[in-house]
């Protein structure tokens, strides 16, 4: 079993920045991509970034320029710098890891969200 801890979420005005942390541990033989969804209030969660272990990565339009993801494989650990922040990014942000326990079983696996809150 795979368990993911998330941190660095808060309160914060509009135009601050804050460092969301997600470390992973349990039986992981190998991680693929690590990322970093959203949810906000009466919305779907939509996907906020994401970085493969070779260290490709992909960003929502919305956060471009704003937002930076980054991995530490070796430590099963994945950030979100998250820069000139908006009202709008406030919601449940949560991080999701893709690997595998062996070489037949992968797994995807989720935290437990931590609130982002932007006040205007």
């Amino acid at each position: 079993q795979v368990h993911l801890v998330e941190s660095g979420g808060g309160l914060v005005q509009a135009g601050g920045s804050l460092r969301l942390s997600c470390v992973a541990s349990g039986n992981i033989f190998s991680i693929n991509n690590m990322g970093w969804y959203r949810q906000a209030p009466g919305k779907q969660r939509e996907l906020v970034a994401t970085i493969t272990s070779g260290g490709s990565t992909n960003y929502a339009d919305s956060v471009k320029g704003r937002f930076t993801i980054s991995g530490d494989y070796a430590k099963n650990t994945v950030y979100l710098e998250m820069n000139s922040l908006k009202p709008e990014d406030t919601a449940v942000y949560y991080c999701r890891l893709m690997g595998s326990y062996s070489y037949t079983a992968d797994f995807v696996s989720w935290g437990q969200g931590t609130q982002v809150t932007v006040s205007s």
